[in-house]
């Protein structure tokens, strides 16, 4: 049995996702803290709960999505597993903070092994990875088919959908991968995203707007 837990962190408001099974085993997934106090909360929940962290996963490289992948390198020794594709947004990190007034520090180097279909332990317990493009390059989302749930990344939102206006982006693409990836999961799975409130495939299959 997996457990959840989310941050909000940073100044975009992004959802940082621990993941932990009945041992303790944790994978963090889009570490974004930011600030001192951010990565303090992260650490001392993983204290708290006894949590041993075995992998960092980026479902992308977007700056929000990573600010805190140095930190938990030094704190755990993690090195962050990210798409290939998602490279160069990856190596970018540095340049886009200076343009958004955002200091960013220079991201360990990454392991280029997330591929669609492949499986990642967490004690016990499996998840799916699932290549779905569109909002970024190599972007992936995460799914638990036994207890039927999507790390979803900046796929799919509440009631909306990736923004496609960054680099990377391709508006046709990230519906191509909802439509072909995610909307075939069953109406009761739940969506974890990057930002914002959780949502269901049935409920983003019924009222989502970009969807209709």
């Amino acid at each position: 049995m997996l457990t959840l837990h989310s941050f909000t962190q940073n100044p975009f408001q992004e959802n940082t996702w621990l993941i932990w099974s009945e041992d303790g085993e944790c994978i963090i997934v889009d570490p974004g803290c930011y600030t001192e106090e951010e990565r303090q909360e992260l650490s001392d929940f993983i204290e708290k709960k006894n949590l041993k962290p075995v992998r960092l996963i980026n479902t992308h490289c977007h700056i929000d999505h990573v600010l805190g992948n140095p930190y938990v390198n030094r704190k755990y020794g993690l090195t962050p597993e990210i798409h290939s594709l998602d490279l160069p947004l990856l190596k970018a990190v540095e340049q886009y903070g200076s343009l958004w007034g955002i200091r960013s520090e220079v991201q360990p180097e990454p392991i280029l092994s997330l591929e669609h279909g492949q499986k990642i332990r967490v004690g016990t317990n499996e998840l799916s990875v699932i290549f779905t493009p569109g909002h970024a390059p190599g972007e992936v989302s995460l799914y638990c088919e036994k207890q039927q749930f999507l790390i979803a990344g900046d796929v799919l939102f509440y009631e909306s959908i990736g923004r496609t206006d960054l680099p990377g982006g391709d508006h046709q693409r990230l519906l191509q991968s909802i439509r072909e990836q995610l909307m075939i999961l069953p109406n009761e799975t739940a969506v974890h995203p990057g930002h914002g409130p959780s949502t269901t495939i049935g409920h983003e299959r019924k009222y989502n707007p970009f969807l209709s």
